[in-house]
C-alpha cells in the first residue's frame, strides 16, 4: 500500500465524534518553567503511604511480582480490596468470586462498561463528567446520555435529578456516576443516592460507580456508599484504585468489587483486555490498604488538599468561580469573561505562568466554556498567586 492510499483511511467508527486529549498538550507547553503554576492535569505532591513506597521496592526482587499470574490479581490483595468496598459498603463481599484486579482504575471502567452493556445501548453520564468516562461509554459502542450538574450560588453544584430521570429510555443499561464528581467536584447527598436507587431499581439498571475519589470530601460533608442502599449490592459495580486516596497514580493498580453474576464476565473482559493487573505495583497497594493507619493517612490528606482548595477559592473569589465538595478540581465558568475556556486557557499560560485544562470534551453544550483548575499540586502558598495571575490574563 502507498503512502498517500494509507493516509487517506479513514478511522474506525467507534472514534466519530471522540475528540484528542488536550491535558498533555498544556502539560507539556509547561514544561521545563518552575515557575509555571501546573493546574492542568490530576497529579499530587503528596508523598505515598510510606510502607507502600517499601513494599514496591521489596517487589522489585521478587519473582512471583515479575508474572503474569494470577490473572485477576493477587488473592492477598483481592482479599485487601474486597473488604475495604465491604467496610464502606457495609456489605460482604468474596475476593474470590466478587472481586477483580485492574491495571488502575480506568481499565477498571472499561470493563465494567464491557461486561454490562451492548453496541447500540445507553449509558447516563453526568454532564460535565470525567472524559476519560464519557469517552469509554463510545468505545464500548454504547451512547451517552446526559444529566446535569446545576450551580447554585447557595446550594453548590446539585445533579439535576428530574433530568436525570428523564434521560433513561428502552435502550439505557447502566448509570455511570462518580463522585464526588469530577471535574465540577460536586458531590451526591444521601437524597441523591436514594434517588439513583429507585431509578437503578424501577428501570433494572447497573450502577457503575467510579470510586476514586470517593473519600476525598470537604465542608465535613458526610460519606455514603450506594451499595449500602436497599437493593444496590446485586446493580453496584465498585471500581476504585490507589491512584488519588493513596497519591499512587503512577502504581496503576484498581480493583472492580461487585454481585458475582456479573464478575465472572468482567474477569473474562480483564484477561483479554490488559490480562493483568501491574505486577510490581500491586504489593504497594496491597500495603496500602492494609496499614494500620490507612484511615488516617487519607484523612491526612484530605484535610491539606481542603487547604489548597480554600486558597483557590480565596484567589478567584472576584471571579465566577464554583466551589467544589470534594475531589482534585473546580471550575471557573468562561463565558461571563466574555472568553471561551481554551481562549482563557491560552491567556493564562503566555500571559500568567498558567497551565490549566480546557473541559471542551468534558460533557455538552456548555463545556467551551469551562476550565479546570486542579489544585492538589501545589502548596497553597503559590496557589494564593493565582488572583493576580488571573488578573494578569485578563
Amino acid at each position: 500500500m502507498s503512502g498517500s492510499e494509507s493516509q487517506g483511511r479513514a478511522s474506525p467508527g467507534r472514534l466519530a465524534g471522540i475528540p484528542g486529549f488536550d491535558i498533555d498538550g498544556v502539560a507539556r507547553a509547561a514544561e521545563g518553567d518552575p515557575g509555571i503554576l501546573r493546574l492542568e492535569n490530576l497529579d499530587t505532591d503528596l508523598r505515598p503511604p510510606a510502607a507502600a513506597v517499601a513494599a514496591t521496592r521489596a517487589a522489585l526482587e521478587s519473582p512471583a511480582a515479575n508474572s503474569y499470574l494470577p490473572f485477576t490479581g493477587r488473592a492477598d490483595l483481592r482479599a485487601a480490596a474486597a473488604r475495604h468496598v465491604g467496610r464502606l459498603s457495609g456489605q460482604s463481599y468474596d475476593p474470590d468470586r466478587e472481586c477483580v484486579i485492574t491495571a488502575g482504575g480506568t481499565e477498571g471502567l472499561f470493563n465494567a462498561l464491557l461486561a454490562t452493556v451492548d453496541p447500540g445501548d445507553e449509558v447516563i453520564v453526568t454532564d460535565p463528567t470525567y472524559a476519560g468516562m464519557l469517552q469509554r461509554v463510545r468505545l464500548a459502542g454504547a451512547a451517552p446520555r446526559l444529566a446535569p450538574w446545576r450551580f447554585d450560588s447557595s446550594a453548590g453544584w446539585r445533579l439535576d435529578l428530574d433530568a436525570l430521570a428523564s434521560c433513561i429510555g428502552k435502550r439505557s443499561r447502566a448509570l455511570f456516576l462518580m463522585n464526588p464528581s469530577m471535574p465540577s467536584g460536586g458531590v451526591l447527598g444521601a437524597d441523591d443516592w436514594r434517588a439513583v436507587a429507585e431509578l437503578c431499581e424501577r428501570h433494572d439498571l447497573w450502577l457503575l460507580y467510579n470510586a476514586a475519589m470517593e473519600r476525598i470530601l470537604y465542608d465535613g460533608r458526610p460519606y455514603l456508599h450506594p451499595a449500602s442502599l436497599p437493593g444496590m449490592r446485586e446493580r453496584t459495580l465498585t471500581v476504585g484504585s490507589v491512584s488519588k486516596e493513596y497519591r499512587m497514580i503512577g502504581w496503576r493498580v484498581g480493583w472492580i468489587v461487585g454481585p458475582a453474576e456479573v464478575l465472572a464476565d468482567v474477569a473474562k473482559v480483564g484477561i483479554y483486555n490488559v490480562v493483568t493487573g501491574v505486577g510490581i505495583g500491586q504489593p504497594g497497594a496491597l500495603a496500602a490498604l492494609t496499614a494500620s493507619e490507612e484511615a488516617e493517612d487519607v484523612a491526612a490528606s484530605v484535610a491539606r488538599w481542603e487547604r489548597r482548595r480554600d486558597a483557590v477559592l480565596e484567589a478567584l473569589r472576584d471571579y465566577p468561580v464554583r466551589p467544589c465538595g470534594g475531589g482534585w478540581s473546580l471550575l471557573v465558568e468562561t463565558r461571563p469573561l466574555g472568553l471561551t475556556a481554551r481562549e482563557l486557557s491560552g491567556r493564562l499560560l503566555a500571559r500568567a505562568g498558567v497551565a490549566a485544562t480546557p473541559m471542551d470534551a468534558w460533557g455538552g453544550s456548555d463545556a467551551e466554556y469551562r476550565l479546570r483548575l486542579v489544585f492538589s499540586n501545589e502548596p497553597v502558598a503559590r496557589l494564593q498567586t493565582l488572583g493576580n495571575r488571573l488578573a494578569v490574563a485578563l
